[in-house]
C-alpha cells in the first residue's frame, strides 16, 4: 500500500479546500494547453489532459478530460526517476516521452510532458500534462492505423528525456520530433502549449505548499488520498463477494476472425481483484492494449459504475488489483503495435462493466458502440500545406437497467469531442454534408440502447487519403437482461450512388477522388430487458422521434 498520512488529527475542511484547489489548477492547466494549442485536435476536440501528483508520484488532481489518458499518467514519475536521480534535476527542467513500452504514454500520439515542482531547492510535486498529437511519423499520416502490425510502423518513440533543462529548450530532442512528423509546425505550436500548461500548473501548485508549508501540504494530501482509498473500498462492501466471469470479442488478425477479451472479476471484502488470464494472444494489428491503457480502463469504469463522485486519485487505485499476462492482447509487450488501443479499451470497458453488473444487477450496463477513428490527410488547396486531420466519432452508451442509453457520446476511457463542423471546414478542404444520430441504431428493449452518429464528408482536394479504425463492425455491442444488440458501425464511400462501396473496418491510406463522399456510421449501444416491457409513453416517444426506424446501412 502506498504511503499513507502521518499521525495526528488533518482537518477535513483544509483537505477538502487544498483537494478541490488541485483539482481547480490541473482545470487551469487543460484550460491554458486548449487555449494555446494549434491543431483544432487538441484547442476544438480537447484531446488531451492534466494532472497534479505528489513528490511520490501518486495521482493528486486529474482533470476530467479523456480517461484513458490516466494510463499514460500511471507511473510517469517512476519512471523518470528511475533515469534521473532527483538529485541531477533541477527548477526549469521538464521531460517529453510517449512510447508504452519504455515509461511513456499509451500509443505514441499521445505525448508526455512531465514537470518538478520545486520550493527553494526541494521537489515538492510534478505536474504533467498529455495531448494527442494529430501526427508523429510512421506508415500513415496520423500515426495510427488498424492495419499497422509492429510499434516501429506508428511512428517516432521517445523514452523519459529531458526537453527543458534549467528553463531552455532542449533544440535537439525538439528538431528530433518534428523532422518525424508529416505536420511539424503544428507539432512545434502544440508542444510549446504543453510548456505552458505545465507553467501554469507549477505556478499554481507552489502558491499552496508557500502558504501551507511542506510538512502540512504533504501529510494533507496522504490523508485525502487515504479518505479516497476507505471511500471507496466502503463502496466495494456494498457488493455480493464472489466470482464473475465475462468476455467480448475485437477483430482478429484476419477479416472475420476475432479476439477474445476474459475477465474473471472476485469481489472480496474490501478490494476487486481483476484476472484477464483468459484473454487471447496480442494481435497482429495495433488493436492491442497496453498495460497502462488496461489500468486506466479498470480505474475508469470501475469508478463509474461503483462511485461516480469519488475524487480521481491514486487513493482508490489501491483497492484495484489487476493481472494480465505478458503478451495477451490487454498487455502487450514489444513490437506490438497499440495505436488503435482506445477503439479496443471500449470493448474492453463493456467486458469490465458486464462482470460488475453481475455483481450489481440494479445498475447493470448493456454493452456500448464504440467512437471511430479516421484520418484524413494530403495538401489542402487554399494553403498548398499538407494537412492531417484526426478524427474520432462517438457512438451509442448501452442501456442501464433503468433508464435509455445516451446517444452520441464516448464510452468507458475515451472521451475526446466530435470536431465542430465550422473549426473542420475552416482548417481542411472538406465539407460536412450530414451529421445526425444514426436512426434505429440503438438496440430495443425495456430501455433502448443509445443512437450511434451518421456523418458525411465531401472531400474538396485531390490528393486526400483515410486511414481507418474501429471496433463493432462485425461483433455487435449485445443487449442484457433480454434487450436487443445495437446497429453495428460501416465505413461507406459513396453511399446511395451507383459507385457506393463498403470500406474494410480497418484501412490504411484509401484514397479519397475529390468529389467522393466518405460516410462514417458509429455503432448503437445494447438495449436492457424485454422489448414487450417497454412503457407504452416511451414507445410513442420512440416513433415520434424516429428511434425505431430502420437502420441506414447496419455494415
Amino acid at each position: 500500500m502506498a504511503a499513507t498520512a502521518a499521525q495526528g488529527h488533518v482537518d477535513p475542511i483544509k483537505a477538502e479546500v487544498m483537494a478541490r484547489y488541485l483539482i481547480a489548477a490541473s482545470e487551469e492547466m487543460a484550460a491554458t494547453l486548449m487555449r494555446t494549442a494549434f491543431s483544432p485536435n487538441i484547442k476544438e476536440r480537447a484531446d488531451c489532459s492534466t494532472a497534479i501528483f505528489d513528490v511520490r508520484g501518486q495521482v493528486v488532481a486529474l482533470a476530467q478530460r479523456v480517461p484513458i489518458h490516466l494510463g499514460s499518467m500511471v507511473g510517469a514519475v517512476d519512471e523518470i526517476l528511475k533515469r534521473c536521480p532527483l538529485r541531477d534535476i533541477v527548477p526549469g527542467d521538464m521531460f517529453v516521452a510517449n512510447d508504452p513500452y519504455n515509461g511513456g504514454g499509451t500509443h505514441l500520439p499521445d505525448i508526455n510532458i512531465v514537470a518538478p515542482v520545486f520550493l527553494a531547492d526541494r521537489i515538492v510535486a510534478f505536474v504533467a500534462n498529455i495531448a494527442h498529437h494529430a501526427d508523429v511519423g510512421g506508415m500513415v499520416p496520423g500515426s495510427q492505423a488498424s492495419v499497422c502490425k509492429s510499434i516501429f510502423q506508428e511512428g517516432i518513440r521517445i523514452p523519459p528525456v529531458r526537453i527543458m533543462r534549467g528553463g531552455d529548450l532542449n533544440r535537439d530532442v525538439l528538431d528530433l520530433i518534428l523532422l518525424n512528423s508529416r505536420t511539424p509546425d503544428e507539432r512545434n505550436g502544440d508542444l510549446k502549449a504543453q510548456f505552458a500548461a505545465n507553467i501554469v500548473g507549477i505556478r499554481s501548485v507552489l502558491r499552496l505548499f508557500e502558504r501551507y508549508g511542506v510538512r502540512e501540504t504533504d501529510r494533507t494530501i496522504a490523508a485525502y488520498l487515504d479518505f479516497t482509498e476507505k471511500r471507496f473500498r466502503a463502496a466495494i462492501r456494498r457488493l455480493p463477494p464472489g466470482r464473475y466471469e465475462a468476455e467480448d470479442f475485437l477483430d482478429g488478425n484476419a477479416e472475420g476472425e476475432t479476439c477474445r477479451i476474459h475477465l474473471a472479476l472476485k469481489v472480496a471484502r474490501n478490494r476487486l481483484e481483476c484476472d484477464f488470464s483468459g484473454s487471447d494472444r496480442q494481435l497482429e494489428s495495433a488493436r492491442n492494449i497496453p498495460y497502462r491503457a488496461l489500468l486506466a480502463t479498470v480505474y475508469t469504469v470501475a469508478k463509474s459504475m461503483l462511485d461516480p463522485d469519488v475524487p480521481a486519485n491514486a487513493g482508490y487505485y489501491r483497492t484495484l488489483h489487476i493481472t494480465a499476462p505478458p503478451g495477451c492482447v490487454v498487455n502487450s509487450t514489444p513490437p506490438a503495435a497499440i495505436g488503435c488501443r482506445a477503439n479496443s479499451s471500449t470493448v474492453l470497458g463493456d467486458v469490465i462493466a458486464n462482470a460488475l453488473s453481475q455483481a450489481m444487477p440494479d445498475r447493470a450496463l448493456a454493452a456500448s458502440g464504440p467512437h471511430h477513428v479516421y484520418v484524413l490527410a494530403g495538401t489542402n488547396p487554399r494553403t498548398g500545406a499538407y494537412f492531417v486531420d484526426y478524427e474520432s466519432l462517438a457512438g451509442g452508451m448501452g442501456a442501464r437497467a433503468n433508464r435509455d442509453g445516451l446517444d452520441g457520446v464516448r464510452v468507458h476511457a475515451s472521451g475526446s469531442s466530435n470536431l465542430p463542423i465550422e473549426a473542420l471546414e475552416h482548417a481542411y478542404p472538406l465539407r460536412v454534408e450530414r451529421y445526425a444520430l444514426r436512426d434505429g441504431s440503438g438496440g430495443d428493449g425495456k430501455y433502448r440502447g443509445g443512437m450511434g452518429v451518421i456523418r458525411d464528408y465531401r472531400v474538396l482536394g485531390d490528393d486526400v487519403v483515410v486511414s481507418l479504425s474501429s471496433e463493432r463492425q462485425h461483433v455487435a455491442a449485445l443487449g442484457m437482461a433480454g434487450g436487443g444488440a445495437g446497429a453495428r458501425g460501416a465505413f461507406i464511400l459513396n453511399p446511395g450512388t451507383p459507385r457506393e462501396k463498403i470500406l474494410p473496418s480497418a484501412a490504411g491510406e484509401v484514397a479519397l477522388p475529390r468529389g467522393s463522399v466518405l460516410r462514417i456510421c458509429t455503432p448503437g449501444g445494447g438495449g436492457y430487458g424485454s422489448r414487450a416491457e417497454r412503457a407504452t409513453e416511451a414507445i410513442e416517444r420512440d416513433v415520434r422521434e424516429r428511434r425505431v426506424a430502420r437502420p441506414e446501412r447496419l455494415g
